[in-house]
C-alpha cells in the first residue's frame, strides 16, 4: 500500500474531496471539512515510526500517545469549548497588556505629549522606529529562549519586564527619555507574538488555530476601543500631582499590564499533561480529556511530537528555518500588507488633533475603526477556512483598500475633515489578513524546529514592515501628506501581484513534486519516507498550502 493512500478515519462528517497532506515525511490524507481528522497512527508502520520519534526527543506528551483510542464528537467539541476558555481566552488577555503598553502612545499624542517633551514630527517617527528596530531584534532570541525556557516561563517574564519600562515613562523629560524607552519596550515586547502562536499550538489543530488567531487579534481591537474610552478620562487628570495626562496613562495603564504579568506566572502552562499546580490541584482536564487533547494534535500534525517543548533550537536547525526559501514569500507578504494601516494608525490622534477636533473627540473616533476591524478580521479568517483559502482569499485586503488610498492621494485637499475622517478610518479597518498569514506560516513548515523559526521570522517581517511604515509621512510632506499617500497606494496594489504571484509558486512547487513522486514505485515511496525523516517542508510527500 502506497503512503499517500493511508486512510484510517476515526469519524468522517463529510465525503467531500480529500486532500493530500504531509507531516514530517509520513503521507496521509485527510478529509476537507471534516471535524475530525484521519489517524495515520494506524498504520503499524507510521505508528512504530513516531512512536520512536516521540521516545528519542522525550516529547513531553508521548506517555499519552494512543493510536487506538476513540472519542465522539460530542466529546471533541465540549473538550474544544473548554480549551478555548482556558487556552484562547487566557492568550487574548495576556495579548490586552502587550496592546495597551505598545499602543497608547497614540493616545498620549492626543494630550500634547510632544510639545511637553519638545518633540518633532520627525522625532516621534525616530521613536517609533527605534520601537521596531528593537522589537524585530528581539524576535527570535526571544523565541529561542522560550523554546529553552518554555512559554510558561517566558511570557510572563517578558510582562512584567516591560510594564516595568512602560510606568517609567511618567517621568519622560526630553528626547533621550523618549528614545531610550521606545528601544526598551521594543526589545522587552519582541517575540511575545509568535511565542503565543506556538503556545496555542501546542492545543489547537491546524483547522482551528486561525480562527483562534483571529479572536488573538480582536484583542486588539478590542482593547483599542476600551483603552480609547479610559483615555478620554484619564488624560483629564492633567496637572493633578503635577503630572501630565499622558504621564497618568502610562502609570494607570502600566501597573494594570504589569498585574497581567504577575497573574500570567500563575495562569499559563506548559503544556496539556502539565496543568497541575499548587494552587490549582484538579489541572485543567480530566484523564481522559489529555488523552484526548494530545491524541487529536497528533493524529492532524504528528511533527508536534518531534520536539520536547524545553527543547533548545540548534544553531542547524536555526539556519535551516532561516534559509527556507519555500516560506518567504509568505514573509514578503508580511513586509508589505500592513504598511498603509500602520502609518494611518499611528498618525491617527496627531492628524485628527490637526482637523480640530478635541482631546475627547479624537480618543472616541478611534473607536469605530476598531469596530470595523473585529468584523472584517473574522469574516475573512473564517472564509479562509471554509475555503481552505488563503491567498485568494486575501486578495479582498488589497481589493477593498486600493480604492480608498487612491482617494486621500487625490481628493484629500478637497474633503471636509468629516470626510478625510470616514475614508481613514475606512482604511484603518481593512481585512486584517494578520491570522491567516501566521496560521499559513505554520502550515507550511511541517516541523516544530521549522514552525518556531518561521513563526519568529513572519513576525520580524512584520515589524520590518512596521519600520517603513513609520518613516513614510515626513514633516516636510505636511500638511497632507500628499507624497506619502501615493507611497501607501502603491504598497497596497503591490499586494495584488505579490498574492497572486504566491499562490502560484505554491501550485508549482506541489506539481513539481507530485511529478516526481508518482514516478516512484510503491516501494520507493516507503523507502523514500523512511529514510528522508527530518526533512520538514523539503519532502517530495509534502504539500504545501496556498
Amino acid at each position: 500500500m502506497s503512503l499517500s493512500d493511508r486512510k484510517s478515519p476515526v469519524f468522517l462528517q463529510s465525503d467531500e474531496q480529500t486532500r493530500l497532506l504531509a507531516s514530517d515525511g509520513l503521507t496521509y490524507r485527510k478529509n476537507k471539512n471534516s471535524q475530525v481528522d484521519t489517524n495515520p497512527f494506524l498504520d503499524p508502520t507510521v505508528e512504530e515510526h513516531y512512536r520512536a520519534v516521540y521516545e528519542n526527543c522525550q516529547y513531553e506528551c508521548r506517555h499519552e500517545f494512543d493510536p487506538h483510542m476513540e472519542w465522539t464528537p460530542e466529546e471533541e467539541s465540549r473538550l474544544v469549548r473548554k480549551l478555548d476558555l482556558r487556552v484562547a481566552a487566557l492568550a487574548c488577555f495576556m495579548f490586552v497588556a502587550l496592546q495597551i503598553d505598545r499602543g497608547n502612545l497614540g493616545q498620549a499624542t492626543s494630550d500634547g505629549f510632544l510639545d511637553d517633551l519638545n518633540l518633532t514630527t520627525d522625532d516621534y517617527n525616530t521613536g517609533n522606529t527605534l520601537f521596531l528596530v528593537a522589537f524585530l531584534m528581539a524576535e527570535l532570541p526571544s523565541q529561542l529562549v522560550s523554546k529553552r525556557l518554555g512559554p510558561d516561563r517566558w511570557i510572563p517574564f517578558q510582562m512584567v519586564a516591560w510594564s516595568l519600562v512602560a510606568i517609567s515613562q511618567v517621568a519622560l523629560k526630553g528626547k533621550v527619555g523618549f528614545y531610550t524607552t521606545r528601544f526598551l519596550l521594543g526589545l522587552l515586547e519582541g517575540g511575545f507574538i509568535p511565542v503565543m502562536v506556538l503556545w496555542l499550538s501546542y492545543f489547537y489543530t491546524s483547522d482551528e488555530l486561525p480562527m483562534r488567531l483571529s479572536w488573538f487579534w480582536t484583542t486588539l481591537s478590542l482593547t483599542g476601543i476600551c483603552t480609547s474610552l479610559l483615555a478620554g478620562g484619564i488624560l483629564r487628570l492633567r496637572g493633578y500631582a503635577g503630572l501630565a495626562g499622558w504621564a497618568w496613562l502610562f502609570l494607570i495603564e502600566g501597573t494594570f499590564t504589569l498585574g497581567i504579568g504577575i497573574a500570567a506566572f500563575f495562569l499559563m502552562v506548559p503544556s496539556a499533561v502539565e496543568t497541575k499546580a499548587p494552587w490549582r490541584p484538579e489541572g485543567w482536564f480530566t484523564e481522559r480529556e489529555v488523552k484526548i487533547v494530545v491524541n487529536r494534535i497528533l493524529r492532524n500534525d504528528p511533527s508536534k511530537g518531534d520536539m520536547h517543548n524545553r527543547e533548545a533550537i540548534s544553531l542547524k536547525a536555526l539556519w535551516k528555518g532561516i534559509s527556507d526559501y519555500d516560506l518567504w514569500p509568505i514573509y514578503l507578504i508580511g513586509l508589505i500588507a500592513y504598511v498603509p494601516v500602520n502609518t494611518l494608525g499611528r498618525y491617527l490622534s496627531i492628524n485628527l488633533r490637526g482637523l480640530g477636533f478635541t482631546i475627547l473627540q479624537t480618543n472616541l473616533l478611534a473607536i469605530p475603526y476598531q469596530v470595523l476591524h473585529i468584523i472584517l478580521l473574522l469574516v475573512f479568517t473564517w472564509l479562509s477556512v471554509k475555503f481552505d483559502l488563503r491567498a485568494s482569499i486575501s486578495l479582498f485586503q488589497p481589493f477593498y483598500t486600493v480604492p480608498l488610498m487612491a482617494m486621500l492621494c487625490w481628493w484629500l485637499g478637497t474633503m471636509h475633515k468629516w470626510g478625510i475622517y470616514i475614508i481613514t478610518t475606512l482604511v484603518l479597518g481593512n481585512p486584517y489578513i494578520h491570522a491567516v498569514c501566521v496560521s499559513w506560516c505554520s502550515a507550511n513548515s511541517n516541523s516544530v524546529r521549522s514552525r518556531t523559526v518561521s513563526a519568529s521570522l513572519y513576525n520580524i517581517s512584520v515589524q520590518m514592515g512596521g519600520v517603513i511604515a513609520s518613516n513614510v509621512y515626513r514633516g516636510s510632506d505636511l500638511p497632507l501628506y500628499k507624497t506619502g499617500n501615493k507611497v501607501l497606494l502603491g504598497f497596497a496594489f503591490s499586494m495584488v501581484p505579490l498574492l497572486l504571484g504566491t499562490r502560484q509558486y505554491y501550485i508549482w512547487r506541489n506539481q513539481y513534486r507530485e511529478s516526481i513522486w508518482n514516478k516512484m514505485s510503491e516501494d520507493e515511496q516507503e523507502d523514500y519516507a523512511e529514510a528522508n525523516k527530518d526533512l520538514g517542508n523539503k519532502r517530495l510527500d509534502f504539500r504545501f498550502a496556498y
